[in-house]
């Protein structure tokens, strides 16, 4: 995989509660030079970063970030904010006590109506795997699923633990077939980020891989 391709499948993010729009402005940029699949940033960014990328590139953002918790009725309010601002593709983060207290049909309906409002707009669906036991994660491999959802993406990096190799080939034996999977939190090189890709990962949510090729220009000399 050359390092084009591997661009090509980065949400390239920055969602640092200290995030300022000049940063943001500075990952559009970097996004439209490396050729990224998209921008990943927080709702408050959406409408200027659509309006500064006019079309070049989707736009991504967060969904009951980072911890999950908020209502679904919330939930629907953001996504169809972000979505009027001018969101492409929309990040959600489950309700995890839901899930570990067996309420699955719940998580279910939630996902399901955020994929209804999100319409055609990507939708991934945050699982926080360091949180989970292996048995939830293969329940939310099926739920996602059920729920209609575009892929199911492991962690917001929020919560002390990102994507793992392991995760990723659990949900890659586990998804129903459509479902894509995105890693995201902590992946740090080229070598990871191709090796994720090759366990099943077709996303990659991370800020450091246009870091190293940018850093890797340089050294070049261009």
């Amino acid at each position: 995989m050359t390092n084009n391709e591997l661009c090509a499948l980065v949400d390239h993010t920055l969602l640092k509660q200290t995030a300022t729009w000049e940063e943001i402005r500075s990952l559009c940029d970097e996004a439209l030079a490396f050729r990224t699949a998209s921008v990943c940033i927080p709702p408050c960014y959406v409408a200027q970063a659509s309006d500064y990328l006019v079309g070049r590139m989707a736009v991504c953002t967060v969904i009951g970030f980072p911890n999950g918790n908020t209502t679904t009725a919330n939930k629907l309010a953001e996504t169809r904010e972000a979505i009027a601002l001018g969101a492409d593709e929309v990040d959600m983060v489950i309700n995890i006590g839901m899930l570990k207290a067996g309420r699955h049909g719940e998580v279910l309906d939630e996902i399901r109506q955020l994929k209804k409002a999100a319409g055609q707009r990507v939708l991934k669906v945050i699982v926080e795997t360091c949180l989970l036991t292996e048995e939830e994660k293969i329940t939310m491999c099926r739920v996602v699923g059920e729920a209609g959802a575009d892929f199911i993406k492991t962690s917001t990096g929020f919560a002390g633990g990102g994507a793992t190799f392991e995760d990723v080939a659990l949900f890659a034996r586990h998804v129903a077939p459509g479902v894509r999977i995105k890693a995201a939190g902590g992946i740090s090189t080229l070598e990871d980020a191709r090796r994720f890709v090759a366990l099943g990962a077709s996303r990659l949510g991370t800020s450091r891989i246009v870091k190293l090729l940018k850093e890797g220009r340089s050294e070049a000399g261009y």
